[in-house]
């Protein structure tokens, strides 16, 4: 009896394991981890920089237990919406109510707030914007996922890992124009992934940018956040401008090609960690030659 229940137990482990690994997106893992190898490269004068303590920490926060916390809380709250969302079937999980799933999200998040003990203050206001915008996109009272604009807006959450990461090995905040080109990138990143929601979100009563704008002015508004967000970029190198040009040509042409935009959706993932790697080496390039 002790050996089968000591079996059951493990497995129970292993499922609620897996479950977890599931609800924490792993496709858009390097969403929250790549800015950081980002802000670190860009930060480091010295290639020992790259291996500071801060920066071990902030990308090993900000692979796994960041992604539970931020998904996991949207997955909490949006238990009734999921339940007419087809993107819940196979590729994330649906949350049914499982007790396990709050307290590890919210020890997740007390993860994040115990980073303060090993990264320098400068990265601290980057924590805590991660943080607050995480929980009140997808929980009350704030739920600025509800709220046309304020849900794209909010977005901008997805830069604070690379921030933190530049602030904590720099010892001095990013450029005002990376904020400002990375921020504008992550609301047309994240009204672009509400595109293939449209329907169930309507369906449920949710308003989002994408369901006030429809379908096509909604390209537009992606296609224009994505080419500000390149301007940006391109005041502090043209190159990081060209580069950045990829986001509103490709939304240009999925707009006008016979692609379904929920397979387009899909895409995303290896496109973004291209041009991030694309962007890690220019700042590695800088370290390894002063």
């Amino acid at each position: 009896m002790t050996a089968n229940r000591t079996t059951s137990a493990a497995g129970g482990s292993l499922d609620r394991l897996a479950y977890l690994l599931t609800l924490s997106r792993p496709r858009f893992w390097l969403y929250l981890a790549g800015p950081v190898l980002v802000g670190v490269a860009y930060a480091a004068t010295t290639t020992d920089e790259l291996f500071a303590p801060a920066a071990v920490a902030l990308f090993a926060y900000f692979l796994l237990p960041a992604n539970v916390f931020l998904y996991g809380i949207n997955d909490v709250f949006d238990r009734e919406i999921d339940a007419e969302n087809p993107k819940k079937e196979g590729r994330e999980a649906r949350y049914e109510g499982q007790r396990f799933v709050p307290i590890v999200v919210a020890g997740c998040a007390l993860l994040g707030v115990a980073l303060v003990a090993v990264v320098p203050p400068a990265a601290w206001p980057w924590l805590a914007i991660f943080l607050v915008l995480g929980a009140a996109y997808s929980a009350p009272p704030a739920r600025f996922k509800t709220t046309p604009l304020l849900d794209s807006v909010s977005n901008g959450l997805y830069i604070a890992p690379g921030a933190a990461a530049y602030a904590a090995v720099a010892g001095s905040q990013p450029p005002a124009l990376a904020i400002v080109g990375g921020w504008l990138w992550a609301m047309g990143m994240h009204t672009f992934s509400a595109i293939p929601d449209l329907e169930p979100d309507r369906r449920a009563g949710i308003q989002t940018t994408a369901t006030v704008l429809g379908e096509s002015r909604t390209y537009a508004y992606c296609a224009g956040t994505w080419l500000a967000a390149a301007v940006a970029f391109a005041a502090l190198d043209l190159r990081l401008g060209a580069l950045m040009l990829v986001y509103p040509a490709l939304v240009a042409a999925i707009a006008t090609a016979s692609v379904g935009v929920s397979r387009a959706y899909w895409w995303f993932p290896a496109i973004n960690t291209v041009v991030g790697a694309a962007l890690t080496m220019g700042g590695l390039w800088g370290v390894a030659h002063g």
